[in-house]
C-alpha cells in the first residue's frame, strides 16, 4: 500500500507542520466558513508551517461553476493567503480509483448493492449486508470491510474523544454507486498525498474523524493531529450552511468580518485596523486553549436567509 500511496505523495517537508483548507465550491464561502479557514490559517502560521488550498469538487452534480473564484477572492480579501497551487480532486480520480484498485487486491473493500431505502427500513445504519455476497465492484457502491474501527483518538482543542455514532463505525463507503468517489475516502487520499500533519476543522466532523483514522490504518498511513472547532449556528443543531442559506461572506468588510471569527474562536482581545495588523497579531495569540470547547456557538440569525425567508 505505501508504493501505491508513493505515486501520489510529494511531501517536501515531511517532518514540517503543514495544514489546509479544503471548501466545496458549492457557492461561496459564509461566516462559518471563514471560521473554519480563519482557525486553520492561524494555527499553520502560528507553527511556521505551509497552509494548502483544496476544492472539494469530487461531487461534480452540487459544484457551482464559477464558485471557487469566488471563494479564492473572498480568501485573498481576507489575507488569507495559501502556499502552492490549488488542488482540485476532479482532477485527482486516477489517484482515488488507484487505491481501491489496491484495497480491492487486499480483499479490503467490497461491492454493496444495497439502497438508502433498503438501509433505511434495516434501522438507518448499513449492518454489513453484502460482506459476502461477492458482488462486483463495478455497478454497485463501494465499502471499507471495517473490522477493527478506530473509535478513540485525542483532539488538540477537545481531548480524549470517544466516537459511539453509530454511522461513524458502519463499514465506510468509498465510491458510490453512479461512479463518485466518497468525501472519506479523497479527503483522506488527499491529505496523505499532501503531507498533511494537522487538520483544523468544525466539529460537525467530530464523528467523521473515526472513520477517516480507520481508512489511514487500511492504508498504513501516519494520521495528521486534529483539532475540532465550534460551528456557527443560528440555531441548536443548524449549523451555518449553503444548504441552509447562509449569507455570503461580504468582502467589503474583511477586517469587521476577521475581527468578529476571532471573537468566536476566543481571541476577542486582538485588534488592528487593517487584515494585515488583525492577522499578524491574531498569529501571535493563537493557541488552543483560547477556542471554545463546545461543538457548536450560536450566531445572529441574520446570518442565514433561512429565517429572513429572502435571498441576501
Amino acid at each position: 500500500m505505501q508504493d501505491s500511496l508513493s505515486r501520489f505523495s510529494s511531501p517536501s517537508h515531511p517532518n514540517r507542520y503543514v495544514g489546509r483548507f479544503a471548501p466545496s465550491p458549492t457557492g461561496p464561502l459564509h461566516f462559518g466558513s471563514l471560521i473554519a479557514a480563519l482557525a486553520s490559517f492561524l494555527d499553520a502560521r502560528a507553527n511556521k508551517g505551509r497552509w494548502l488550498l483544496r476544492m472539494e469538487d469530487i461531487d461534480q452534480p452540487r459544484c457551482v461553476d464559477g464558485a471557487d473564484t469566488v471563494i479564492i477572492e473572498q480568501l485573498r480579501a481576507h489575507g488569507l493567503q495559501w502556499d502552492g497551487d490549488i488542488w482540485y480532486q476532479s482532477q485527482r480520480l486516477d489517484a482515488y480509483k488507484s487505491i481501491i484498485d489496491t484495497l480491492h487486491q487486499q480483499n479490503r473493500v467490497y461491492g454493496c448493492g444495497c439502497t438508502r431505502k433498503q438501509i433505511r427500513l434495516q434501522g438507518g445504519i448499513y449492518p454489513g449486508t453484502c460482506r459476502q455476497a461477492s458482488r462486483p465492484l463495478q455497478d454497485n457502491a463501494v465499502r471499507l470491510q471495517c473490522d477493527h474501527m478506530v473509535s478513540e483518538f485525542t483532539d488538540l482543542i477537545l481531548g480524549p474523544v470517544s466516537v459511539t455514532e453509530p454511522h461513524a463505525l458502519e463499514d465506510t463507503l468509498l465510491q458510490r454507486r453512479d461512479g463518485i468517489y466518497s468525501y472519506n475516502l479523497v479527503v483522506v487520499v488527499d491529505d496523505i498525498a499532501q503531507g498533511v500533519t494537522h487538520i483544523v476543522r468544525g466539529s460537525d466532523l467530530l464523528d467523521t474523524t473515526a472513520a477517516h483514522l480507520t481508512l489511514y490504518h487500511c492504508l498504513g498511513a501516519s494520521p495528521p493531529q486534529y483539532a475540532h472547532i465550534p460551528v456557527a449556528a443560528t440555531a441548536t443543531g443548524r449549523k451555518l450552511s449553503k444548504q441552509n442559506h447562509a449569507r455570503a461572506l461580504d468582502c467589503q468588510t474583511p477586517e469587521h468580518n476577521l475581527l468578529r471569527a476571532l471573537d468566536f474562536l476566543g481571541l476577542s482581545a486582538v485588534q488592528g485596523s487593517t487584515v494585515s495588523d488583525i492577522l499578524d497579531s491574531a498569529i501571535a495569540s493563537w493557541q488552543y486553549g483560547n477556542v471554545p470547547k463546545m461543538q457548536e456557538v450560536i450566531v445572529d440569525e441574520s446570518e442565514s436567509t433561512y429565517h429572513t425567508g429572502r435571498d441576501i
